[in-house]
């Protein structure tokens, strides 16, 4: 595959091990058990501790064991004595085991209870995101290799933890959803104002997607996480909409200037158009402190840039779309609280209704 850098098989390096393989008849037989031939074999060619010296606030263990001469080789260990438990003697180690080199790995690695090798795949994660590598690889694999018998391959490191935070991100993100449609509900008390907030979600997507697609960011969970966050970002900006929609609205009721559709739009544009400064000022002050992140170099940046590019191109997306839509939108839920038409008066003084406009593009 054109996208991998390199690929390092784990090679089982082995050795040799002394192995001393005892003969549990011969110990019955001397009246040893394996403990006494084992704790033999450990303070004779080991060597044990058998006390420490103090010297000032210093501490020294005094370990007891076996000349160099008496256990360099398998016949000097073969030669070594051990005391019979009655005193009547000493008998050589030959007499109660077998002394021998046997071959094995220095290391031996298992998951689940099953012996393991490891292969270490690096790839340029400019050009594939984790997810689609590990696809096409094992593709690659399933039609060049063939396991044997009672063996299984498994991927692992970021790909699995991928898969992890993709079936968490299952139950996080609706989680995320509904907790911002309640929270708006409770704050608007209408289950519409709260749906039209909401509507800014996909609208931030586009910028998102936009975004990412123009810096070259794969998918990852980095860039989900941004996308929680901009969630929040998006109720934001669509609270201050819809808030300011709402004072514009109840100010020309109040006055008596709802008679017509109208009048209504001209409500709805004073409350959308005229009063967009403080909404840009909220957009602007969370996007201004995102740019700095987006051009740091730093430990950390790479993950940090894919977290803050999905809120910088949402946010630049769902303020413009919802300048555009959400005018339009309320105006459809308002227009039944008034007549079709705006009002002109009459030279008697008497009112007449002319046919209803629609809302200015």
């Amino acid at each position: 595959m054109p996208e991998t850098r390199s690929v390092f098989a784990e090679r089982v390096a082995g050795g040799y091990f002394l192995d001393f393989v005892l003969d549990r008849d011969k110990l019955a037989r001397y009246g040893l058990s394996v403990d006494d031939a084992n704790m033999m074999v450990m303070t004779a060619v080991g060597g044990d501790n058998q006390t420490t010296t103090i010297e000032g606030r210093q501490r020294y263990g005094v370990n007891v064991r076996y000349a160099r001469d008496f256990r360099e080789d398998v016949d000097a260990l073969k030669r070594v004595l051990l005391p019979l438990p009655s005193g009547q003697g000493q008998i050589p180690m030959a007499e109660i085991a077998d002394v021998k080199l046997v071959e094995g790995p220095a290391m031996i690695r298992d998951e689940n209870g099953l012996l393991s090798g490891y292969v270490y795949v690096d790839f340029d994660t400019s050009k594939i995101d984790v997810g689609s590598y590990v696809e096409r690889a094992k593709q690659a694999v399933a039609s060049g290799v063939t396991l044997p018998t009672s063996y299984a391959m498994s991927w692992s490191g970021q790909y699995e933890n991928m898969l992890r935070v993709q079936e968490r991100l299952k139950i996080i993100l609706p989680i995320t959803l509904v907790l911002i449609f309640g929270l708006l509900y409770l704050n608007t008390k209408s289950s519409f104002k709260a749906g039209v907030v909401m509507m800014a979600v996909p609208f931030s997507a586009v910028g998102a997607i936009w975004l990412l697609y123009l810096l070259g960011y794969n998918v990852s969970i980095a860039v989900w996480v941004g996308m929680i966050a901009l969630m929040g970002l998006d109720a934001e900006t669509g609270v201050f909409m819809l808030l300011f929609l709402d004072l514009s609205h109840d100010e020309a009721k109040a006055r008596g200037q709802l008679r017509t559709t109208g009048d209504l739009v001209e409500a709805i544009i004073h409350g959308a158009v005229k009063r967009v400064r403080p909404k840009a000022m909220t957009v602007c002050a969370a996007f201004i402190g995102l740019l700095p992140i987006m051009w740091s170099t730093g430990t950390g940046a790479d993950l940090m840039k894919r977290i803050a590019a999905p809120m910088v191109g949402g946010l630049v997306t769902s303020f413009a779309m919802e300048l555009m839509v959400y005018p339009a939108v309320y105006y459809l839920w308002r227009r039944k609280e008034v007549p079709t038409g705006p009002a002109t008066v009459g030279p008697g003084g008497e009112s007449a209704a002319l046919p209803a406009v629609g809302f200015p593009t």
